[in-house]
């Protein structure tokens, strides 16, 4: 076994594989950027090395960087976790040359597997159902278009090199399919340094199931189970859960043995991804083979109680698998949340800064120990005060949550969503809550195109569904009535003007086009000290118990006997006063006053925000790409008007009307702040 091993990763990624590589007893060597020097895989490790700029493709990406810090290290092997250098097979063989193990399958088989093109056509010639296509490398957007109108609409324009949702575009027409081949291409070469695309045929209403795989050097290969991929935006991945919800056991059988066959023929050696497309009927289909460790790999390490950074390692060595495909368990159901750095409510654009509170939920299970299981798990590569850097992944933590069944999975997720507090930064959690409670989420009716369907006008607050709003006003009355009896608890008030509490409020909730709501609360029976109360509003009667202490983010407690958790704030957006109340994804901004007070307030103007829109604004930070257009060009709406990278991913924005170029106010290659102008409009 080794005794000191190097991560050529950052992120939670690392973190992982140092957790158990320290449950191993083998030491860590982490490898970090210039944005990266204070990140928690830093301190994580036993020593780090850093290995250049900011940029992935000056320090991530540099591979004879990497081998240099085994070398000044010791370190006798490396693990590549997931993107970065993991599926590159030049890489894996430097590695190998320079006696180095790489923690990971060989070359040969990344080289196989790695590339989608070679894949497909070794997949064809054994036996594998490949979607129609053509998997040769396209040169120019015209024979893209070419091909696509062959094929038939819609078709899936891939980067060969690419994953993880970089480089890949769906068409339904030349128009698309033009456009999309320069982005994939453009895409490709800035993350992979490959610029290779291919087109297949997109089959509609897909399920993306993927098969886990293990393979050691001794020709021993199992597959453990399947995952449910299909809640997917943009083609990432937002919800992996474990066992799949569709499939049947016959299916599941038949798609595991036939991965593994896949896996046999080019001798894998390691953990590895047999991804499949499958259809209405089960009839699947060889998406890829990812040969690496995959992002969502907690919900297979809960269901089966196997560590597969561990069994990886030991594989690495040399080491037998330990079990048997009869050994292979399926306990319970595990569902894992991506928690990205991004604002639902600004079509998911991209958020960086710093942290200024991160407090996970409470957790039960943690990654390296599988004796833990049927609880809470959270899996992260920051910590609170840390930087959310605009050069890498947005990818915040991995929440993980196991239960006996789905519906009991499903409980849990929404619980723990609840009490997960991020700052500083907007976070997908109001999201996740929505697609955790959707019906058809619930039921399991759904595929990859799920989200795409369902919030094809992009995420609004009101798309939330919630079991009983009224709840978030009962909490906001209860806040201020507990913040009300704080203050007249304090003593040296003035005779006869001390701080009165009455019964009767009214909770007026703030809308941000100033259409506020006004409803009625009553508190009575309120108890400092046991933190009880009873709300009234809208005919119902909810009583409330919890010890939250004042400036608590987190707030938890019974409400009729039934165990709650939420966020609350106060002082938000311009508002001192206002309560910000977030439970189950749902978000009330509110004022909790007096019948009278709120009277006069229903009377204020509204000061309604400068009007913008002659302005095309960055919606994030990040490079400006590119600068389509210029001063006095006639511009349709629709048109392209700026390319932003931010987080690895290109975001193109478009003109929203008719209009004429009057200025350009940022260059190429300028780095953007959030609504910093870019384009005016004369």
């Amino acid at each position: 076994m080794f005794t000191k091993i190097l991560i050529a990763n950052r992120g939670e990624i690392a973190c992982r594989v140092i957790l158990t590589a320290r449950k191993m007893g083998i030491k860590t060597v982490a490898v970090y950027s210039d944005a990266d020097k204070d990140a928690r895989h830093v301190e994580l490790a036993d020593e780090a090395v850093n290995i250049g700029p900011a940029p992935s493709r000056d320090s991530y990406l540099q591979a004879e960087k990497i081998i240099a810090a085994c070398k000044q290290t010791g370190a006798q092997a490396v693990h590549p976790g997931y993107g970065f250098l993991s599926e590159n097979a030049g890489f894996a063989k430097r590695v190998e040359e320079e006696g180095i193990v790489f923690i990971g399958p060989k070359h040969y088989s990344i080289a196989a597997m790695g590339d989608k093109i070679e894949s497909k056509k070794l997949a064809g010639a054994a036996g594998v159902n490949c979607i129609p296509g053509v998997n040769d490398a396209i040169e120019t957007a015209e024979k893209a278009v070419e091909i696509a109108q062959s094929i038939g609409y819609p078709v899936m324009i891939k980067a060969s090199a690419g994953g993880g949702g970089k480089g890949l575009r769906v068409a339904f027409n030349d128009k698309e399919a033009l456009e999309g081949f320069t982005s994939c291409r453009n895409e490709a070469r800035n993350s992979f340094g490959d610029d290779r695309v291919f087109i297949e045929k997109f089959v509609e209403e897909p399920r993306h199931i993927e098969i886990q795989l293990l393979g050691d050097s001794h020709g021993n290969v199992l597959y453990l189970n399947e995952r449910e991929c299909s809640i997917q935006r943009r083609h990432q991945k937002v919800i992996e859960e474990a066992p799949s919800p569709f499939i049947s056991e016959a299916t599941r059988k038949a798609m595991g043995e036939q991965a593994v066959l896949l896996a046999k023929a080019v001798n894998y050696q390691s953990a590895g991804t047999v991804e499949f497309v499958v259809g209405k009927d089960q009839r699947f289909y060889f998406l890829e083979m990812n040969t690496r460790l995959q992002v969502e790999h907690p919900v297979t390490e809960c269901i089966t109680g196997l560590d597969l950074v561990e069994l990886m390692i030991r594989v690495a060595a040399g080491e037998k698998l330990p079990i048997t495909q009869a050994d292979v368990k399926r306990n319970g159901w595990a569902i894992e949340c991506r928690i990205n750095a991004e604002d639902p409510f600004r079509s998911f654009l991209p958020s960086t800064g710093r942290l200024a509170r991160f407090q996970p939920p409470r957790q039960t299970m943690f990654a390296a120990d599988t004796s833990q299981l049927f609880g809470v798990r959270v899996d992260t590569g920051v910590q609170e005060g840390g930087e959310i850097p605009m050069f890498y992944d947005s990818m915040i933590a991995k929440l993980v949550v196991h239960g006996k069944d789905r519906h009991e999975a499903i409980g849990k997720m929404r619980e723990a969503l609840n009490g997960f507090v991020i700052r500083g930064i907007s976070s997908n959690i109001p999201f996740q809550a929505a697609l955790l409670a959707h019906p058809k989420f619930v039921t399991g009716d759904f595929n990859t195109g799920f989200i795409a369907e369902n919030y094809s006008q992009g995420f609004r607050a009101e798309d939330v569904p919630h079991d009983d709003t009224d709840f978030l006003v009962v909490l906001a009355a209860y806040v201020n009535r507990r913040m009300l009896g704080r203050a007249a608890g304090i003593s040296g008030q003035l005779p006869g003007h001390g701080v009165t509490i009455g019964e009767e409020f009214v909770v007026v909730g703030l809308g941000a086009d100033g259409q506020n709501t006004h409803q009625a609360a009553v508190v009575r029976g309120f108890d400092t000290q046991s933190g009880t109360g009873i709300v009234e509003t809208g005919g119902n009667r909810y009583e409330i118990c919890s010890y939250w202490h004042l400036g608590g983010i987190r707030i938890r407690g019974t409400v009729n006997g039934q165990l709650f958790a939420a966020q609350v704030e106060r002082g938000v957006g311009t508002n001192p006063l206002a309560i910000r109340i977030a439970h189950n994804g749902r978000r009330l901004d509110a004022l909790v006053l007096s019948p009278r007070a709120a009277q006069l307030h229903a009377l204020m103007h509204f000061k309604a925000p400068p009007d913008m829109s002659r302005y095309v604004l960055s919606p994030m930070p990040g490079l400006l790409v590119e600068v389509a257009v210029q001063p006095g060009q006639r511009v349709q709406a629709g048109e392209r008007v700026a390319v932003i990278e931010a987080m690895k991913m290109e975001n193109v924005l478009f003109a929203t009307a008719d209009g004429v170029v009057g200025k350009v106010l940022a260059a190429k290659g300028e780095s953007l702040s959030v609504d910093q102008p870019i384009v005016e409009f004369a």
